[in-house]
């Protein structure tokens, strides 16, 4: 399905990132192979990783904490998502910065993440809590070793309680959180909650599920495969979100065809309502069997720039690959 192997170029040591996560993925090498052991800790030692730990001791970076999120994208909540996704590991300046957000984020009462810091009683703002937002740093949390911490295990119970699937019709009763953001819980569910919350929910470990985050899993999945990922479930002939096939990395709280897959797939579903995605995502391949950066309005943002519009990006062909080999 590749018209060329793009496998040695993933590897270039100038991105252990990518080295690493193809070592594992693509190659199928096991953790303890000393290729594989090497490239992570080149993650943590040079190239964008030990750059952006750098740039946040700054002095005027840290003034910026109290706008964790609302500083698209340079703030702490969409740094860590980047860290992340890069595959560090937690030193104490990465824990120091998951101890602020589960501080200044987390509401108090029911473990949600919210966009502010309640003025008054600290924690997180209960009228901000939003979905992707919760997931998201559920997602982040469990790469960073929370898995066990209470807190995570509250945020994690937060996403199987109040994750809804409406398409088309608005559950009632409209109680809190529901009668907040009609952006998020309106009659049709907001996608990007949606997937966040199943990227967050898919990193607990399968032996660790309980029956409430395998059935929120399970109606995320069949959300979307309603959907065939991006199209209008009462319409299949007309594309909902047509911003989703245009391909980035990484991607805050949007998405795009390829993360859905990459999620589906890393789940081990095989459906034939993915189909028209898997097509999609293959179109873009090109005669090097890479992809290209087709939207950097997320990463021109960062405090270190990506991947530059129009060229080809070792992140997108990284998992356009890894979603390839586990469909076929």
């Amino acid at each position: 399905m590749l018209k060329a192997d793009a496998a040695n170029w993933l590897l270039e040591e100038e991105n252990p990132s990518v080295r690493y996560y193809t070592l594992k993925d693509i190659l199928d090498k096991p953790g303890p192979d000393p290729e594989v052991q090497q490239a992570k800790r080149d993650v943590m030692r040079y190239d964008i990783v030990p750059n952006i730990l750098h740039k946040q001791r700054e002095p005027e970076y840290l003034k910026t904490y109290p706008k964790f999120y609302t500083d698209k994208y340079k703030g702490l909540v969409w740094q860590l998502i980047v860290l992340a996704e890069m595959g560090a590991e937690a030193n104490s300046q990465i824990v120091e910065q998951c101890e602020y957000l589960l501080n200044n984020s987390q509401e108090t009462e029911d473990g949600g993440f919210a966009m502010n810091t309640a003025a008054k009683k600290g924690g997180g703002r209960i009228t901000e809590v939003i979905p992707c937002l919760t997931g998201n740093m559920v997602w982040i949390l469990i790469h960073f070793g929370y898995l066990d911490d209470p807190r995570l295990q509250k945020a994690i119970n937060w996403l199987t309680r109040y994750t809804r699937f409406n398409d088309g019709v608005e559950d009632n009763p409209q109680t809190p959180p529901y009668d907040r953001y009609e952006m998020c819980w309106g009659k049709h569910t907001c996608f990007m909650g949606v997937i966040k919350a199943l990227k967050g929910l898919c990193a607990v470990p399968q032996e660790k599920r309980t029956r409430d985050i395998s059935d929120t899993i399970n109606k995320a999945v069949e959300f979307l495969l309603v959907h065939s990922i991006f199209k209008r479930s009462q319409d299949l002939s007309k594309i909902s979100k047509p911003g989703w096939l245009k391909l980035s990395f990484p991607l805050m709280y949007q998405t795009d065809v390829l993360e859905i897959l990459d999620i589906l797939t890393e789940l081990g579903v095989a459906d034939d309502r993915m189909n028209d995605a898997i097509h999609i995502v293959l179109s873009k391949q090109d005669d090097t069997g890479r992809w290209r950066a087709e939207n950097t309005s997320n990463t021109d943002r960062l405090l270190i720039p990506l991947d530059q519009k129009g060229e080809q990006s070792k992140w997108i062909t990284l998992r356009a690959m890894r979603v390839i080999k586990r469909y076929r």
